[in-house]
């Protein structure tokens, strides 16, 4: 009787660990693509296990992960929280990690990772995985440390790869015994231009040090193969891990580059690739709602679908591709930005019409992790039902014609523009405006030789003119409604006249008199005309890049020949320019005299 007992104790037992163990019972998808249909829609849990304060840790603050974990302003993460990003339709989380500079001392050789800190990103693991979700887990900016890679001193160098390795083989060990629900990346956004930053926290070194282009390239391949090999040598679950290769800055275009390399691996199709998509930054990284650039327009949806289309050239490799980090973030008013649901909705449209997947950025500003949801409701509606579940049983080539299907709807209802300024600015027309980006760039009004209008900081108020042929005319800018209320100095500043070669072949503009908030100023040398695509018709005010040896053989003035003519004639050292208002321009359009 004893014995039955014990074997049915033993059933039941046995029935309950196959219950815990159903969420992760199912089997490891067969290679990268797969991997990235499984993953849905993912979201960050930013600025939380990442949080550190530049390595100055010590005593209980090294001990104490909450301390760190809730440095940033984020409270501390609790089983709950993990269920209710799953329910608002996330199936993977992204947990960004600074490893080194909350637990060791690399300054001194030190690289050991603080048993305190793993239990405590274990901890979230299991959350995380309890909730049926999958996870990644890096080393984040961790207080810069990466510059070390590039520094002058060999002993620097040696120690960055040192702590490199060692930190993984740390993280592999821990979390080897998880199966394929657990990714891991090799970096966030540190591989390549980071490789310059001076962090001296670490080193004895100055790190004034200036890698060229193929040097950061071939480091960055070496880093990410060294991180390849070092888990793989680990063993056990290690062994076929799915890893995610951080490209370079995980940027777009410079991670399309054929000087970027992916690792050479021993595990067949278990690599996938990590790039981050915050374009335009004008629009998505600005910190207000207010000072958020425009954004909607047709063009708007075809540049985003273009620039993703790029990441094909990696899907066909049979790499999967991760879009670790996009959104159009909320200011620090907490404050949704004008289309940003449309923003989300097109995004999530074209990853599933390209086959990627991709995690937000979030730092409770989309999910608020206090009230346990998303709180904007068009922004909830996005994110509904657009998770792996509701697309499981799907053949991927019906999922990615409804992707490409609602986009091109989204696009099919955008208007060509946001701003209707009265002008005439059909395909034949001639609009004359300024083309200005402010001294910081965070201002900026129709940059380039297409006219614009509504590419914008929002709150500048423009007059643009209808250039109707030969005669005098005024183009201004009007700073005072925006967020600083002033421009802070200039970058790059021109006048342009929409198709002014087309329909005033060889005309000339001729600056009257430039005014900046009301006060007129003078000019340094003389200003020409010239046009660059050959259909709009320039005048620099200030243009640093134009080489004048090579722009007067396609510039023309009004008068005379061309002796003191310059494409920097606004002087950026006047006291006035420090915060521009207003700028007035009153110019003579005309044939050459």
């Amino acid at each position: 009787m004893k014995l039955r007992t014990l074997m049915i104790l033993c059933c039941l037992a046995a029935g309950l660990l196959l219950c815990f163990a159903g969420a992760y019972a199912e089997d490891a998808p067969a290679d990268a693509i797969e991997m990235t249909r499984r993953m849905g829609n993912g979201i960050n849990l930013g600025n939380t296990m990442e949080a550190c304060n530049n390595g100055k840790t010590g005593g209980m603050m090294r001990d104490d992960p909450k301390f760190f974990e809730t440095y940033w302003g984020q409270p501390v993460t609790t089983p709950e929280m993990l269920k209710a990003m799953k329910e608002s339709g996330f199936d993977t989380i992204r947990i960004p990690v600074a490893w080194l500079t909350n637990a060791s001392h690399l300054n001194e050789g030190d690289y050991t990772i603080s048993p305190g800190y793993l239990d405590r990103v274990e901890e979230i693991v299991n959350y995380a995985l309890d909730a049926d979700m999958i996870v990644i887990i890096n080393d984040h900016w961790d207080g810069g440390w990466w510059g070390m890679f590039g520094s002058d001193t060999e002993a620097t160098r040696k120690l960055a790869m040192e702590a490199y390795t060692g930190m993984w083989k740390q993280i592999a060990e821990r979390f080897g015994k998880y199966d394929w629900h657990v990714i891991y990346e090799s970096a966030n956004e540190e591989l390549g231009n980071n490789f310059d930053m001076n962090s001296p926290l670490y080193c004895e070194d100055s790190l004034d040090h200036h890698l060229s282009d193929n040097e950061k390239f071939a480091l960055t391949n070496l880093v990410n193969q060294t991180f390849v090999d070092t888990v793989r040598e680990s063993g056990g679950n290690n062994a076929e891990r799915f890893l995610l290769i951080a490209g370079f800055n995980t940027d777009i275009d410079h991670t399309s580059d054929n000087r970027f390399a992916m690792p050479k691996d021993t595990a067949e199709n278990r690599l996938l690739l990590s790039v981050h998509y915050y374009s335009p930054w004008s629009y998505c990284g600005a910190s207000s709602a207010k000072g958020a650039s425009l954004w909607g327009r047709k063009k708007d949806f075809e540049t985003m679908y273009s620039e993703l289309s790029r990441m094909k050239k990696f899907t066909a490799a049979g790499y999967g591709v991760v879009i670790g980090e996009y959104g159009a973030l909320p200011g620090s008013d907490g404050i949704m930005k004008t289309n940003a649901p449309a923003y989300h909705e097109a995004f999530l449209d074209c990853c599933d019409a390209l086959d990627l997947t991709s995690c937000l950025w979030d730092c409770s500003g989309f999910f608020i992790r206090r009230e346990l949801k998303i709180t904007e409701p068009e922004m909830a509606a996005v994110y509904a039902g657009r998770n792996y579940a509701s697309e499981a049983g799907k053949d991927y080539a019906e999922i990615a014609a409804a992707g490409k299907a609602a986009f091109d709807a989204i696009v099919a209802a955008a208007p060509e523009s946001l701003v209707d300024n009265g002008l005439d600015t059909g395909d034949g027309s001639s609009v004359a405006w300024i083309m200005f980006s402010g001294g910081d760039w965070a201002m900026s009004y129709s940059v380039g030789d297409v006219y614009t209008p509504d590419s914008m900081t929002p709150g500048i108020v423009p007059t643009d003119v209808q250039i109707t042929g030969p005669g005098t005319y005024t183009v201004a800018l009007d700073f005072t409604g925006t967020e600083a209320g002033y421009a802070a100095n200039t970058a790059f500043s021109a006048i342009g006249i929409s198709n002014g070669e087309q329909n005033y072949p060889g005309y000339c503009i001729f600056f009257n008199e430039v005014i900046i908030n009301g006060e007129s100023v003078k000019l340094k040398g003389r200003n020409y005309t010239c046009s660059d695509d050959g259909k709009c018709t320039r005048s620099n005010l200030y243009n640093e890049w134009v080489d004048m040896k090579n722009a007067r053989s396609g510039a023309r003035v009004l008068y005379g020949d061309l002796t003191g003519i310059s494409a920097t004639v606004l002087d950026r050292e006047l006291e006035i320019m420090r915060q521009i208002r207003t700028i007035e321009i009153t110019f003579r359009y005309e044939p050459r005299q």
